[in-house]
């Protein structure tokens, strides 16, 4: 077999390099009045899968109980007709409202939200997908449809800043790969959310930072929590979670500050902690400062029910680490995410939850 010279393999590939970018630019200058998506490495990329997207409770009941096929063959039979908005609905059209307002301020900016579709459906289910999302006039250009096998190693792929599920075990795979994720569950009744204004809360501990304090609740209780967040209150929490998706945020909130329009910003953020603000409330708020991060309103509930003051913010979506602050915040109205992380999910309305013994 000849050998090939070092200046043969470079002339070939700075070929194909030039080719590939002639390709790329063509297909950048194309002219179109339908916004294009933002390239990934700008974006604030938001995967959903087409069951928090959709209602697709009749058609996963389909898929269980009578198999793939059956599943498959009814999707292609009622392609024509749109799904109904499901938990992550009205925050996928919030994000596209704050992404109407960024291109008003900053028409060449790419720097916006990118919603991807990221679901395990066939693709023969994908035409019903595609009518569904035309029939709302949603800007969802990007599918990633897996045929049955886990989507979840291809989030870091699309640069995912954050992904949303009902599957709690592909939500729990995101987590452990270092992505921010979450998996949403419908309101038991409906409230009025904002549609000027995208309205994001977040729990504290476990979700924007790591479960260390908690860690400490649940062993040795709360006097010693207190006494250890007074002595450590100049030292940052570690990061959680849901952080980096703060953090994304904030950049997308000062490009509206940048233009004097803070009063107007179409992004809030809110902390809604159970922790006390007097006796554990300070180290929280310089972790944030200590991240140049900003919240926009911190609510400190020192142990009450989280679910009326949801049932006031109206957020579009809620995240929490513990299962009864979902569940409350899901009765009064709000589309809450749980967060699959940290010691909280050991245990229930403060007990221990028994684990299966494990087999010798």
């Amino acid at each position: 077999m000849s050998e090939i010279k070092p200046s043969e393999v470079t002339t070939v590939d700075g070929g194909e390099e030039k080719d590939w970018a002639a390709a790329k630019a063509f297909f950048d200058n194309l002219k179109t009045n339908k916004p294009r998506p933002p390239k990934p490495r700008f974006a604030v990329t938001i995967a959903v899968s087409s069951r928090t997207l959709f209602n697709m409770v009749a058609e996963r009941k389909i898929y269980e109980e009578e198999g793939v096929e059956k599943y498959v063959a009814h999707q292609v039979e009622h392609e024509s007709e749109p799904l109904k908005p499901g938990a992550a609905f009205p925050f996928v059209q919030a994000l596209m409202n704050v992404n109407s307002r960024l291109r008003e301020l900053y028409p060449d900016s790419e720097e916006l939200f990118d919603i991807v579709l990221m679901t395990n459906n066939h693709a023969q289910v994908g035409v019903r997908l595609i009518n569904s999302i035309n029939h709302y006039d949603l800007t969802i250009e990007r599918f990633c449809m897996t045929g049955g096998k886990s989507p979840i190693g291809y989030l870091k792929a699309y640069m995912t800043n954050l992904y949303l599920s009902k599957d709690s075990e592909k939500v729990t795979e995101a987590i452990e790969e270092g992505i921010a994720a979450a998996t949403m569950f419908m309101p038991e009744t409906e409230n009025e959310l904002s549609d000027t204004q995208l309205r994001v809360a977040f729990d504290g501990d476990a979700v924007l930072f790591s479960d260390e304090s908690e860690i400490i609740v649940k062993q040795h209780g709360l006097d010693t929590f207190f006494e250890h967040e007074k002595e450590f209150e100049n030292k940052p929490l570690a990061q959680g979670p849901l952080k980096c998706f703060l953090e994304a945020l904030g950049k997308l909130q000062r490009k509206f500050y940048a233009k004097n329009e803070r009063l107007n910003c179409p992004i809030r953020t809110f902390l809604v902690t159970a922790r006390s603000a007097a006796s554990s409330g300070a180290r929280v708020l310089k972790t944030l400062r200590s991240w140049g991060l900003e919240i926009d309103e911190a609510l400190f509930l020192a142990g009450a029910p989280k679910g009326p003051l949801l049932q006031k913010i109206k957020p579009h979506i809620f995240f929490d680490d513990q299962m009864f602050h979902i569940e409350g915040a899901q009765e009064l109205g709000t589309i809450s995410a749980h967060v699959p992380y940290g010691i909280g999910q050991k245990y229930h309305r403060g007990k221990l939850i028994e684990q299966p013994a494990k087999k010798e």
